[in-house]
């Protein structure tokens, strides 16, 4: 549905993308996420075709953005960060005036955008001055906008700015509804929204893509080894030092403070429940330490692996010293075609 091939954009002498290459399949979510100044903004607005690439191709639903530019507008809902909406109209006037914008016909005018605000719970503000509604409420008039005209590719830009923690539930409800029937593109600055809302993420960094995955995909490629999380009754000490002599195991680290001191056979003290994070080195030991602590009669009483969250790989890819290429193992996955590239010239 969406084909971006080897594309960069220049301001003067600034590179604010540079040789961006991926793909979105239809009906597909997928998350866009870098720090200030990664270049997201940019990527969407060339997608949109509100501005042409300095080099490179996009396709959207087949058609080049630069060539065919009509033709992808009218397949495209955009909702900027700062909705396009006029305070001196009512959510009514506004939605029926972006359908006419749109090119629905007039007898379908009303409905589509009707259903438009049902969808986005603005329905029964319709008759209200746009000005005279919460943040919140333009936010919701803004992804209305996006919906009218039921667009192939939907792209949002920071959807849940402005809006509260019932209200964001919602969004995120009606982004996740959109799956199948739309694609989607969502830039969002709450990492855990991502995760819950997207089916994949892409992360940019200096304007290059850094990475493009699952968040279950990059989690297991960035990890480079297994994290066990246990709760073990037995003496804390013995506990830990069967664990380090496990082959594999790199790190023991206890979770209630500090090390305990002179426990176990050694130390006479009493059992308890000892929590501890076991780091191994791209093993999966939960069968060696089942079998370790039942060998010494110690219950395991929890015993699970943990996962790197979203937070901690955005962090680990955008902190890196010299961020890879898109062309990287990281950002691999090649786009579906347009792959002929344009001198910048050519767009001038």
């Amino acid at each position: 549905m969406i084909e971006v091939s080897h594309v960069s954009k220049r301001f003067g002498e600034h590179r604010a993308v540079t040789d961006l290459t991926f793909t979105v399949q239809r009906g597909e979510i997928v998350g866009l996420l870098g720090p200030n100044g990664a270049g997201k903004t940019t990527t969407m607005r060339l997608i949109t075709g509100y501005m042409p690439p300095s080099a490179g191709t996009i396709r959207v639903a087949g058609f080049d953005t630069w060539e065919e530019p009509l033709e992808v507008k009218r397949r495209v809902g955009y909702l900027p960060e700062n909705p396009p909406v006029y305070p001196d109209m009512t959510v009514a006037s506004y939605l029926l005036f972006v359908a006419a914008l749109k090119g629905v016909p007039r007898h379908r005018r009303r409905a589509e955008a009707q259903e438009a605000a049902e969808r986005t719970g603005v329905a029964h503000v319709w008759t209200r001055l746009i000005g005279n509604l919460s943040r919140g409420y333009r936010q919701r008039v803004g992804l209305a906008q996006a919906l009218v005209g039921k667009p192939d590719v939907l792209i949002l830009d920071e959807p849940t700015v402005g809006l509260d923690p019932a209200q964001i539930v919602e969004i995120r409800q009606l982004i996740r509804s959109l799956a199948g029937e739309h694609t989607v593109i969502l830039s969002s600055h709450i990492l855990p929204e991502v995760r819950q809302t997207c089916q994949r993420v892409l992360i940019m960094n200096h304007g290059r893509l850094v990475a493009q995955d699952t968040p279950e995909g990059l989690t297991r490629a960035l990890a480079g080894g297994t994290t066990l999380r246990l709760a073990v009754k037995g003496p804390a000490q013995e506990v830990a030092r069967r664990l380090r002599e496990l082959d594999g195991v790199e790190a023991v680290r206890f979770l209630d403070g500090d090390e305990p001191a002179g426990t176990g056979a050694a130390g006479g003290g009493d059992e308890s429940v000892v929590r501890l994070e076991l780091t191994s080195r791209s093993k999966d030991l939960r069968e060696a330490v089942f079998f370790a602590m039942a060998a010494e009669r110690w219950p395991i009483l929890e015993m699970r692996p943990l996962e790197m969250s979203l937070e901690e790989i955005f962090m680990q890819l955008v902190t890196e010293e010299q961020a890879p290429a898109g062309s990287s193992s990281r950002a691999g996955a090649g786009a579906g075609g347009g792959d002929r590239r344009r001198a910048a010239g050519a767009r001038r």
